[in-house]
């Protein structure tokens, strides 16, 4: 590949990276109707039926200069990854703090201190949602989420994540045990949660480069990434309870280590 076409490739990569495809006539029809998301083109199935919503759809996205492609049912569904429920409909919104974590790394020295959430198979969409959103909230640097193991980023994700998802500083990956190595070699420390851990969130003062690993909800941390962390962590808690929901446990990272 000749130095042009692979510049050319890695900006369009780029590019893509922080696209997000939503599906479905609501979802599509709320993300169209926030003017601070740009809606890069909508995807119709060509046999759907006429409809007011479809209308109302369409109507957003030509005013919103998308560009507007119609495919067969089986072309929407890879589009979509969802045939089942893409209703014919499917967006591709613009996230501009979406990344890879080749971009992440690549990019312009970041602070020395900086907190970034993992995530280690966490398939309920709803708990997602939430971490994304309290993490968002709580001024969390980059949420690192691997295609393997984690919940999909559609409609029950951006809903629980009050859409939240559109605006966060998601870093994608491949394999998450990969990426946290790939992590360390650049300096950060990879904690992951554990209850007997001595070191416990709030009462040490945390410093440096840092990556929480928020494990799956009824397995925990994988041993893949247990074997290559660098330290433990324990949430205090009291009264005989053993853990908490992971999203509870994120927002604590986001709030108590600052």
């Amino acid at each position: 590949m000749a130095d042009g076409d692979s510049a050319d490739y890695r900006r369009k990569k780029a590019f893509f990276n922080k696209v997000l495809t939503v599906y479905g006539r609501k979802p599509v029809l709320e993300a169209l109707l926030d003017p601070n998301l740009d809606c890069y083109r909508l995807h119709l199935a060509d046999s759907n039926k006429s409809a007011a919503i479809l209308d109302q759809i369409t109507a957003l996205a030509s005013q919103r200069g998308a560009e507007l492609l119609v495919h067969d049912k089986r072309a929407l569904s890879r589009i979509s990854r969802n045939g089942k429920h893409d209703q014919g409909v499917a967006a591709d919104i613009l996230c501009p703090k979406f990344s890879d974590l080749e971009s992440f790394l690549a990019a312009p020295p970041v602070a020395a201190e900086q907190r970034l959430l993992a995530l280690d198979g966490i398939s309920n969409p709803a708990n997602v949602g939430m971490i994304i959103r309290s993490a968002v909230a709580g001024g969390i640097d980059g949420i690192l989420w691997s295609k393997a193991g984690n919940a999909d980023l559609g409609p029950l994700v951006i809903k629980a994540s009050a859409g939240t998802l559109f605006r966060a500083p998601l870093i994608f990956c491949d394999n998450l045990s990969t990426a946290l190595q790939q992590l360390q070699q650049s300096h950060y420390r990879v904690l992951v949660l554990n209850a007997n851990a001595e070191q416990q969130l709030g009462t040490h003062t945390l410093s440096g480069k840092r990556v929480y690993v928020l494990g799956n909800e009824s397995d925990g941390v994988s041993a893949a990434v247990a074997e290559i962390a660098d330290s433990d962590l324990a949430i205090p808690m009291q009264n005989g309870v053993e853990s908490l929901n992971v999203a509870v446990s994120a927002a604590l990272i986001a709030y108590l280590d600052r």
